[in-house]
C-alpha cells in the first residue's frame, strides 16, 4: 500500500470512519476520499468499473450483495486503485481496458484514452462509405480504435495503420487479436512518409491538436498521464499535422476518395480552409454531440 493512501486511511480511522470490507464500504470511501477530485456519480462510476473488472460484480450485484464481505485480494486491488485514482491516474489506465464504439480495448500510458467523439468521426465514416472494400488508411493508430471499428463494421475494407510510436503500435496489434480483425499497422511518421501515390479510397486521421496554450484548461487525469506525442502541438504551428497529412492525401488517395479528421474545436475554419488549398472539394465541419467543431472531410477532386 502507498505511503499517500496509508496517512489517508490513518486519517479516517483516527476519526472513526470505517476502512472498507463491502461493496457498500469501498463506495463511501471513494466518496469521501475523491470528493474533491471528481463528482460523486463518476466516482460511483469508478467502483462499479472496478469491483465488475476485479470479481464481475454487476449493478444488480452491487444492489444485492453490497453488505456481504468482499475478499483480501478485492480489498487490496481496491485500495490501490483508491491511491492511483488520488494521483489522477485514468481508471482506464488503472484496470487496463476501455470501450469503443462498443468494442473491448487494452489502453496504457503509451496511448490515448479513445473519446466518445472520435466514436462519431468512426460512424461519419461508416455512414458515408458506399463501397464493398474500400482501402481505408488511419494515421496515428493509439489503441488501434478508429482502424479496427472500420474493419469491424466494414469486414471486406482492406485496412492499414500507421503510428511513430512502437508501443502504440503493439497495444494496437493487440487489440485487432482481441476483437479479431485484420489491420495492417506499420511504423510510419505522418510528418516524414514512406507511401504509395493514389493507393487509398478513405484516409483517417486524429492527430495531435491541443495547443500548449489549452493546458491550463484541461484535467490533471489527463496532462500527467496521457501521451503528450499524442496530444498536444505547438501555438506556433498547431496544424502542423494536418497540414502534412492534407499534403500526403492530396497524393496518396484514389480520385474521389474521401479525408477525414478530427479535430481542435477552435480552429474548423482554419482546418477547413487547409483542405481547400490542397485541393479538397466538398469540405464540411462537423459539431459533435456537445456543439463543438469535432470533425471535418474533403473529398479528392
Amino acid at each position: 500500500m502507498g505511503v499517500l493512501l496509508q496517512k489517508w486511511l490513518i486519517l479516517l480511522q483516527n476519526k472513526n470512519i470505517m476502512v472498507f470490507n463491502t461493496a457498500n464500504q469501498v463506495l463511501e470511501t471513494f466518496k469521501t476520499a475523491l470528493k474533491s477530485i471528481y463528482p460523486q456519480e463518476e466516482i460511483r462510476n469508478f467502483v462499479l468499473m472496478l469491483l465488475e473488472y476485479k470479481i464481475g460484480f454487476s449493478k444488480i450485484d452491487f444492489l444485492m450483495k453490497g453488505s456481504e464481505e468482499l475478499s483480501s485480494q478485492t480489498i487490496q486491488f481496491c485500495q490501490e486503485a483508491l491511491e492511483q485514482l488520488m494521483q489522477h491516474i485514468p481508471i482506464q489506465y488503472i484496470i487496463g481496458e476501455t470501450e469503443f464504439y462498443g468494442l473491448p480495448f487494452k489502453v496504457s500510458p503509451a496511448v490515448l484514452i479513445p473519446r466518445p467523439e472520435t466514436e462519431e468521426l468512426v460512424q461519419w465514416i461508416i455512414h458515408d462509405n458506399k463501397l464493398a472494400c474500400p482501402n481505408i488508411l488511419d494515421i496515428g493508430s493509439g489503441s488501434g480504435c478508429i482502424p479496427i471499428s472500420l474493419k469491424k463494421h466494414i469486414p471486406d475494407a482492406m485496412v492499414s495503420s500507421w503510428d511513430i510510436s512502437e508501443e502504440a503500435l503493439r497495444i494496437a496489434k493487440a487489440n485487432a487479436l482481441l476483437n479479431k480483425t485484420e489491420v495492417n499497422f506499420i511504423k510510419n511518421d505522418a510528418l516524414n512518409p514512406v507511401y504509395n501515390p493514389e493507393q487509398f479510397d478513405i484516409i483517417v486521421s486524429n492527430p495531435p491538436y491541443v495547443m500548449d496554450q489549452e493546458k491550463k484548461l484541461m484535467q490533471d487525469n489527463v496532462i500527467k498521464h496521457e501521451p503528450h506525442l499524442a496530444l498536444f502541438v505547438s501555438d506556433n504551428d498547431p496544424l502542423i499535422f494536418y497540414r502534412n497529412i492534407c499534403k500526403l492525401a492530396a497524393k496518396a488517395l484514389k480520385p474521389g476518395g474521401t479525408l477525414y479528421f478530427e479535430i481542435n474545436e477552435a480552429l474548423g475554419k482554419e482546418t477547413e480552409l487547409l483542405m481547400k488549398e490542397y485541393g479538397f472539394e466538398q469540405t464540411e465541419v462537423r459539431k459533435d454531440l456537445f456543439g463543438k467543431d469535432r470533425m471535418a472531410k474533403g473529398v479528392k477532386h
